[in-house]
Protein backbone atom coordinates (compact mmCIF):
# COMPACT_ATOMS: atom_id res chain seq x y z
CA UNK A 1 0.00 0.00 0.00
CA UNK A 2 1.75 3.40 -1.55
CA UNK A 3 -1.24 5.67 -0.27
CA UNK A 4 -0.04 9.52 0.25
CA UNK A 5 -2.27 12.09 1.93
CA UNK A 6 -3.08 14.35 -0.49
CA UNK A 7 -5.67 11.15 -1.58
CA UNK A 8 -7.71 11.84 1.51
CA UNK A 9 -10.16 14.59 2.16
CA UNK A 10 -11.67 12.89 5.60
CA UNK A 11 -9.53 13.13 8.85
CA UNK A 12 -10.36 12.79 12.56
CA UNK A 13 -8.36 13.23 15.29
CA UNK A 14 -7.28 10.17 17.58
CA UNK A 15 -7.17 9.74 21.43
CA UNK A 16 -4.83 7.91 22.85
CA UNK A 17 -5.19 6.44 25.53
CA UNK A 18 -3.00 4.74 28.48
CA UNK A 19 -4.20 1.56 28.17
CA UNK A 20 -3.74 1.99 24.95
CA UNK A 21 0.87 1.44 25.42
CA UNK A 22 2.00 -1.85 25.73
CA UNK A 23 5.28 -2.66 27.97
CA UNK A 24 8.02 -1.22 25.67
CA UNK A 25 5.67 2.34 25.01
CA UNK A 26 4.05 1.86 22.33
CA UNK A 27 0.73 1.83 20.81
CA UNK A 28 0.21 -2.48 21.11
CA UNK A 29 -0.79 -3.66 17.66
CA UNK A 30 -4.34 -4.57 18.28
CA UNK A 31 -5.15 -1.29 19.33
CA UNK A 32 -5.24 -0.50 15.35
CA UNK A 33 -8.21 -1.97 14.13
CA UNK A 34 -9.76 -0.32 17.17
CA UNK A 35 -8.46 3.32 15.81
CA UNK A 36 -9.44 2.44 12.36
CA UNK A 37 -12.96 1.65 13.40
CA UNK A 38 -12.95 4.69 15.56
CA UNK A 39 -12.47 6.62 12.27
CA UNK A 40 -15.08 4.61 9.82
CA UNK A 41 -17.76 5.45 11.96
CA UNK A 42 -16.52 9.42 11.81
CA UNK A 43 -16.32 9.10 8.29
CA UNK A 44 -19.83 7.44 8.02
CA UNK A 45 -21.54 9.79 10.02
CA UNK A 46 -19.68 13.22 8.52
CA UNK A 47 -19.93 11.99 5.08
CA UNK A 48 -22.56 9.43 4.86
CA UNK A 49 -25.16 9.89 7.44
CA UNK A 50 -25.22 6.11 6.94
CA UNK A 51 -27.76 4.69 9.26
CA UNK A 52 -26.57 1.77 10.63
CA UNK A 53 -29.36 0.80 12.90
CA UNK A 54 -31.19 0.34 9.42
CA UNK A 55 -28.52 -0.19 6.67
CA UNK A 56 -25.59 -2.70 8.48
CA UNK A 57 -22.45 -3.01 7.68
CA UNK A 58 -19.92 -5.52 8.97
CA UNK A 59 -15.82 -5.78 7.89
CA UNK A 60 -15.34 -9.16 5.56
CA UNK A 61 -11.44 -8.53 5.94
CA UNK A 62 -8.84 -6.33 7.75
CA UNK A 63 -5.43 -5.12 6.99
CA UNK A 64 -2.52 -3.52 8.90
CA UNK A 65 0.52 -2.15 7.68
CA UNK A 66 2.83 -0.72 10.99
CA UNK A 67 5.65 1.26 9.58
CA UNK A 68 6.47 3.76 12.71
CA UNK A 69 5.57 3.21 16.80
CA UNK A 70 2.79 5.58 17.75
CA UNK A 71 3.83 6.37 21.52
CA UNK A 72 1.07 7.87 24.46
CA UNK A 73 3.02 11.82 23.53
CA UNK A 74 2.02 11.50 19.53
CA UNK A 75 -0.35 13.59 18.39
CA UNK A 76 -2.58 11.19 16.18
CA UNK A 77 -4.91 11.55 13.51
CA UNK A 78 -6.44 9.16 11.00
CA UNK A 79 -7.01 9.49 7.25
CA UNK A 80 -10.22 7.56 5.69
CA UNK A 81 -11.26 7.31 1.83
CA UNK A 82 -13.24 4.84 0.16
CA UNK A 83 -11.19 3.13 -2.32
CA UNK A 84 -13.23 0.46 -4.23
CA UNK A 85 -17.36 0.11 -4.24
CA UNK A 86 -18.75 -3.27 -5.71
CA UNK A 87 -22.30 -4.05 -5.34
CA UNK A 88 -22.40 -4.99 -1.58
CA UNK A 89 -18.85 -4.48 -0.70
CA UNK A 90 -16.36 -1.81 -0.72
CA UNK A 91 -12.97 -1.00 0.68
CA UNK A 92 -11.70 1.54 2.91
CA UNK A 93 -8.22 2.63 3.02
CA UNK A 94 -6.66 4.40 6.35
CA UNK A 95 -3.43 6.92 7.06
CA UNK A 96 -2.88 6.88 10.73
CA UNK A 97 -0.26 9.75 10.95
CA UNK A 98 1.62 11.76 13.71
CA UNK A 99 2.27 15.40 13.97
CA UNK A 100 5.61 15.82 13.66
CA UNK A 101 7.82 19.76 13.71
CA UNK A 102 7.80 19.33 10.09
CA UNK A 103 4.14 18.20 8.94
CA UNK A 104 2.57 14.83 9.36
CA UNK A 105 4.22 11.75 9.43
CA UNK A 106 2.81 8.38 8.01
CA UNK A 107 2.98 5.42 11.06
CA UNK A 108 0.45 3.08 9.97
CA UNK A 109 -1.62 2.23 7.01
CA UNK A 110 -4.66 -0.33 6.75
CA UNK A 111 -7.24 -1.44 5.05
CA UNK A 112 -11.30 -3.30 5.12
CA UNK A 113 -13.40 -4.35 3.16
CA UNK A 114 -16.90 -3.88 4.31
CA UNK A 115 -20.33 -5.40 3.55
CA UNK A 116 -23.49 -4.00 3.23
CA UNK A 117 -25.30 -6.58 5.59
CA UNK A 118 -29.16 -7.47 6.80
CA UNK A 119 -28.72 -8.54 9.93
CA UNK A 120 -32.53 -9.58 9.83
CA UNK A 121 -32.05 -11.90 6.86
CA UNK A 122 -27.93 -12.89 8.00
CA UNK A 123 -27.31 -11.50 4.72
CA UNK A 124 -25.18 -9.15 2.81
CA UNK A 125 -27.47 -6.85 0.43
CA UNK A 126 -26.33 -4.21 -2.17
CA UNK A 127 -24.73 -0.91 -0.87
CA UNK A 128 -27.85 1.94 -0.34
CA UNK A 129 -28.09 4.47 -3.06
CA UNK A 130 -27.44 7.46 -1.02
CA UNK A 131 -24.32 6.01 0.99
CA UNK A 132 -22.88 4.86 -2.16
CA UNK A 133 -23.29 8.05 -3.84
CA UNK A 134 -22.03 10.04 -1.27
CA UNK A 135 -19.07 7.93 -0.98
CA UNK A 136 -18.47 8.79 -4.33
CA UNK A 137 -19.34 12.23 -4.80
CA UNK A 138 -16.78 12.97 -1.39
CA UNK A 139 -13.86 10.44 -2.26
CA UNK A 140 -13.65 11.40 -6.17
CA UNK A 141 -15.22 8.79 -8.77
CA UNK A 142 -11.16 8.94 -10.24
CA UNK A 143 -9.86 8.04 -6.97
CA UNK A 144 -12.69 5.12 -6.37
CA UNK A 145 -12.54 1.80 -8.96
CA UNK A 146 -16.25 1.29 -9.07
CA UNK A 147 -16.80 -3.09 -9.82
CA UNK A 148 -20.30 -2.50 -10.16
Amino acid sequence: MSEKISDYKFRTPIALRFSDIDAVGHVNNAIYLTYFEAARFAYWKEITDWNLRKDGVIVGRSEVNYLKPITLEDEVYCYVRTTRIGNSSFDMMYLLVRVTPNGEEICTTGKTVCISYDYTRNKSVPIPDKEREKMIAHDEPRLITNTN
